[in-house]
């Protein structure tokens, strides 16, 4: 990996805190995953499964497939173990997805349709960072929602995850 090339070590960073932060909440009695905590998405859970409904729907798009994805709230799994292995399937697929990119293809516009039927227009480079921004978003509502029930999450900082791998 090129450490001058963000996507792949966002892709990698992106696996490495899902896994932190799935397996925080792994712990946690399904009510509590669930329980509506006034979020923007109410519970831990449905917050969890949002990215997962968002980062499917980008790569899908990325990758020219289709979906049934029908609402940013389309509940994926309703039980945890199978939205943990889903979100870590997914995660691959990122990781496999950027690590085929070049400058040229980052540069080159993605045409696709928003939920709402929609037509828009992206450069590649700017559909994936809004990706992991989103991501970044989102978690950052589930740490104050763990923090919240007197977890402590780990930091989860790209520096974390770079000394991380230096260990």
């Amino acid at each position: 990996m090129n450490p001058t090339d963000p996507y792949p070590l966002l892709a990698r960073f992106n696996r490495w805190v899902n896994r932190r932060f799935y397996g925080l909440v792994a712990g946690l009695p399904d009510a509590e995953r669930k329980r509506d905590r006034g979020a923007f998405f109410g519970s831990i859970h449905n917050t969890l499964n949002h990215l997962l409904v968002v980062d499917r729907l980008w790569l899908d798009r990325l990758e020219g497939r289709s979906n049934d994805i029908a609402g940013l709230d389309t509940v994926l799994h309703d039980g945890f173990d199978p939205l943990a292995a889903e979100r870590a399937a997914v995660d691959e697929r990122l990781i496999a997805y950027v690590d085929g990119l070049d400058a040229a293809a980052l540069a080159k516009p993605l045409r696709y349709r928003f939920i709402s039927g929609t037509e828009a227009e992206t450069p590649l480079h700017l559909v994936l960072i809004t990706l992991f921004n989103h991501q970044t978003h989102h978690r950052g509502q589930v740490h104050a929602l763990l923090t919240q029930l007197g977890m402590r999450p780990a930091d989860s900082d790209i520096i974390d995850y770079l000394n991380d791998l230096a260990r």
